[in-house]
């Protein structure tokens, strides 16, 4: 069960280059000590920068929640406001005038759902945003899972309304599965934003019984109540509360808590793996329309490292190498771009064939081994059916799916302190943590493996989901690649 190692060589490094095909030695403007020094600077002066995920059961209002948040911001100007509140009006779908700032396709405004993750970036007081807007229906979770990996914070939207609290809640709602799915992706920060209270006429007592049956579960699924979850009232369609409330208002008479805008503020920025290798999980790929942004665009958050124009990357898995061309992130072209940034780069020499949503973008001299079996650290959430020793399940990493099979159930262990408590268990229980083996792929189509690390190495890199029949059944963090 020997541990494979990131071999710092090209031509030993898992699906290496081979020598006819090695890539050009890169052109650098600036030494990595110099970006390093930028990049401390940066931290220092508090340029915050952060991933935000918004969640929640459908219809809870998560588009025209912050589909508002950027009109009131200037992020979407009074006339592009008005030109959408005719066309949705036009289409008899008035109510939508603010989420159509994000749900931008025919489709999504057609059916009144987000159905992709919509991205967007705003500026707050303090903090630059990439806003992540994830679809609430059950049928587009795979999506929300590649939304939420990306982000640092998440916003859990809450439909207050007499019965839609309720269905959310329930067995088949999204509330329940959307937050667990944030705590199993590393998202710590959490802003319960408890929306529509206006058609509760501003009720005290609703908002408090929501809040009472949601704090339990929030705490027994991992969030920190005292340090990370915020609690913020509002009602997005009449923008109370956003980034202002009214003083004389219903709300006022007994919230004096922060507006969204204020609790977004509050937020903390992760530490960034600035020091670690270059790792961008492609979310995006599409052909350059532009002088400037001609080639290969291919988009996604930077996980771990930076990476600077005129550096060459590898698209993992394959042994295709592009050259960076180009850097665009919120809109402008940059020199390089570090860990934590949602950004586009240009690519030569890679053409769409060779790279795609799901690929992995690494350094050719510190590539990531491609994974055909993993050990995994898991807990189990509440599955329909058991899992046993060759079910078959999806494993979401970042935004890649794959098909693996439970080969070996290792060892249940102890929550706590993570002491092994029963070796070889037969079936894995609900709400139990446990040591699997899993095979990862499907026959030769998938020969070459995945890329993954595991936690020690690099914990963004090592966090994965596991669903079968439309549910998501267990979540975990790789502690071993074979």
């Amino acid at each position: 069960m020997g541990k494979m190692s990131v071999q710092s060589s090209p031509s030993s490094s898992p699906g290496s280059t081979s020598r006819s095909s090695m890539p050009p030695t890169p052109k650098l403007a600036l030494s990595r000590e110099q970006i390093l020094e930028q990049l401390h600077a940066q931290d220092a002066q508090q340029a915050r920068e952060m991933g935000l995920v918004v969640v929640g059961h459908v219809d809870a209002g998560k588009s025209t929640l912050m589909g508002r948040m950027l009109v009131e911001l200037g992020q979407v100007s009074e006339r592009e406001h008005q030109s959408n509140a005719r066309q949705s009006a036009k289409m008899g779908k008035g109510s939508f005038a603010y989420a159509w700032a994000l749900d931008s396709s025919e489709e999504e405004r057609a059916r009144g759902i987000t159905i992709d993750v919509a991205q967007d970036s705003f500026r707050t007081e303090n903090t630059v945003f990439h806003l992540l807007d994830a679809p609430g229906h059950s049928d587009f979770v795979p999506n929300m899972i590649s939304g939420a990996a990306q982000a640092d914070a998440g916003v859990l939207v809450i439909d207050a309304i007499t019965g839609a609290f309720e269905a959310g809640f329930g067995p088949r709602g999204q509330t329940r599965e959307h937050a667990t799915l944030l705590r199993s992706l590393g998202v710590q920060q959490l802003i319960v934003v408890i929306n529509k209270l206006d058609a509760m006429s501003y009720s005290q007592a609703r908002y408090e019984e929501i809040r009472s049956q949601l704090q339990p579960f929030l705490q027994q699924g991992g969030f920190d109540l005292s340090r990370h979850v915020q609690w913020v009232p509002c009602a997005a369609l009449e923008g109370e509360n956003l980034r202002h409330r009214s003083p004389d208002g219903l709300l006022a008479t007994w919230y004096t808590g922060a507006t969204l805008s204020e609790a977004l503020d509050r937020l903390q920025q992760p530490p960034r793996m600035y020091d670690a290798a270059f790792r961008l999980p492609v979310s995006n790929v599409f052909k350059g329309g532009s002088a400037l942004s001609s080639g290969l665009g291919v988009s996604g958050r930077i996980v771990s490292g930076f990476v600077q124009v005129g550096e060459v990357v590898r698209s993992q898995p394959g042994d295709e190498w592009g050259l960076v061309k180009a850097i665009e992130m919120d809109g402008d072209l940059r020199p390089w771009a570090a860990a934590g940034s949602s950004v586009t780069l240009y690519l030569t020499n890679l053409e769409t064939n060779q790279v795609h949503v799901g690929s992995l973008l690494s350094p050719p001299s510190a590539l990531v081994p491609l994974a055909k079996e993993i050990i995994v650290q898991v807990l189990v959430f509440q599955p329909t059916y058991p899992l046993v020793r060759g079910t078959a399940v999806e494993v979401y990493h970042h935004s890649a799916d794959m098909p693996g099979q439970l080969t070996e159930l290792i060892s249940l262990l102890d929550k706590g302190t993570g002491e092994t408590v029963r070796h070889q268990p037969r079936v894995l229980q609900h709400h139990v943590t446990a040591l699997v083996r899993v095979k990862l792929g499907h026959g030769t189509r998938d020969a070459s493996g995945f890329p993954m690390e595991d936690f020690k190495t690099n914990k963004e890199m090592a966090r994965v989901l596991f669903r079968m029949n439309s549910e998501t059944v267990a979540a975990g963090i790789v502690v071993d690649v074979l």
